[in-house]
């Protein structure tokens, strides 16, 4: 005859740990979402300086160059169907870094619930402000979005078709000027010091590489900034008009 089951041998196991609640849960997660989708923007922020500055060939070249944004992929794609993938992808990439980031910045408050007594020194301005900086160019990006592209605050008469003619209108009053360069200068610091950020946290980062990549952090930084600024300068001037 069998012996009935003891105790021990029926007692339930011990619950097992706790299982890994995901990728995008761990910090790390976090850390490359914040980076892949920072280098995403980065590419397209490299691409439409590059498209901005057709505007000092005259209104034909920069005209022709709005056309083709919204016929590029033809005759395969359909008008404006790869001008709405980017910008589907764009705005992914702007979604998850904002929530990515923002989730960091509360884990990291809630990590040390009491502020430093001392600033490390080592910590730059762009660092302390990348939190500041990142609410200003959310801003800017909804007011870019309305003014040169829905013509929805444009000052005067927005043209559609006719880019060339909008920047000129935009730049041409003193707060379209003050509104664009405050956010290129933030720009430029969200670059310098998200660029060294990706780069540790995609582990491209290392201690032969450091001065390097400081070095190209900061030509990026400044290339884009000036070249964005160069636009807003060159109308104030009279250079494009």
């Amino acid at each position: 005859m069998a012996l009935a089951p003891t105790r021990e041998r029926t007692a339930a196991r011990p619950p097992s740990p706790t299982p890994s609640r995901g990728f995008w849960s761990s910090t790390l997660g976090k850390k490359t979402v914040t980076a892949v989708s920072g280098l995403i923007m980065l590419g397209y922020l490299v691409a439409h300086v590059a498209g901005n500055l057709k505007v000092f060939f005259g209104p034909e070249e920069f005209n022709a160059y709005g056309h083709w944004l919204r016929v590029m992929g033809a005759p395969v794609l359909h008008h404006e169907w790869a001008l709405w993938l980017v910008r589907i992808v764009l705005l992914a990439a702007v979604v998850a870094h904002a929530v990515s980031a923002y989730q960091l910045s509360r884990r990291d408050i809630k990590a040390r619930p009491t502020a430093y007594v001392h600033r490390r020194k080592r910590s730059s301005y762009a660092t302390r402000t990348m939190r500041w900086g990142g609410i200003i160019l959310a801003l800017f990006i909804v007011w870019h979005v309305l003014d040169l592209t829905t013509g929805t605050v444009h000052p005067g008469g927005f043209e559609e078709g006719k880019p060339y003619q909008n920047v000129v209108d935009t730049f041409s009053t003193w707060y379209g000027n003050v509104v664009y360069i405050v956010a290129m200068l933030a720009l430029g610091l969200h670059v310098r010091h998200g660029f060294w950020s990706a780069a540790q946290t995609l582990g491209v980062g290392s201690a032969r590489r450091e001065r390097l990549l400081k070095v190209l952090a900061n030509a990026l930084a400044l290339v884009l900034t000036a070249g964005f600024v160069s636009v807003p300068v060159a109308v104030m001037t009279g250079v494009v008009s």
